[in-house]
């Protein structure tokens, strides 16, 4: 755990999380928007299967830490079902398309936010950028203890 950092009680929540979290949060956070919009700028940097399916694993990936970041108190599982619930609300916000909100998603930063089309493998994409989120998480942030030595 980092030095601060106290463990998740029975409830998933902690009382005091700690500021060197938050800056993690907030690092990773900055990171990922860089690393989404470069997925972005240069696509040909990813295999052509993968099309634009990094970046949308960057975005779930991206409110995963921005939800960190604003609630670093919550377990891994309510904070990642809390991003998929989000992300998968996103994506199926772009199932309306009404002029108002289609002129929002003609702008770079709307489209950014808001997507433009609905797809199954959107879905997948942000399940797997929620993942590394949860992965990295259990590993940087919330590591298991130490088990005693058997024997």
């Amino acid at each position: 755990m980092l030095k601060s950092q106290q463990p998740l009680p029975e409830g998933g929540i902690c009382q005091r999380p700690s500021l060197s979290v938050r800056r993690y949060y907030a690092g990773a956070f900055i990171a990922v928007v860089v690393l989404g919009l470069a997925s972005r700028q240069y696509p040909d940097s990813f295999p052509s299967f993968l099309s634009k399916y990094p970046g949308d694993a960057l975005w779930a990936l991206m409110v995963f830490c921005g939800l960190g970041f604003i609630h670093p108190g919550l377990s891994t599982t309510r904070l990642a079902v809390y991003t998929l619930l989000i992300s998968y609300a996103d994506e199926f916000t772009q199932l309306y398309q009404a002029p108002w909100i289609n002129e929002i998603r003609g702008t770079s930063v709307g489209h950014l936010i808001l997507g433009s089309t609905f797809s199954w493998f959107d879905m997948l994409a942000y399940t797997a950028g929620v993942a590394l989120g949860v992965v990295v998480r259990t590993l940087a942030v919330y590591p298991d203890p130490p088990q005693p030595p058997s024997g």
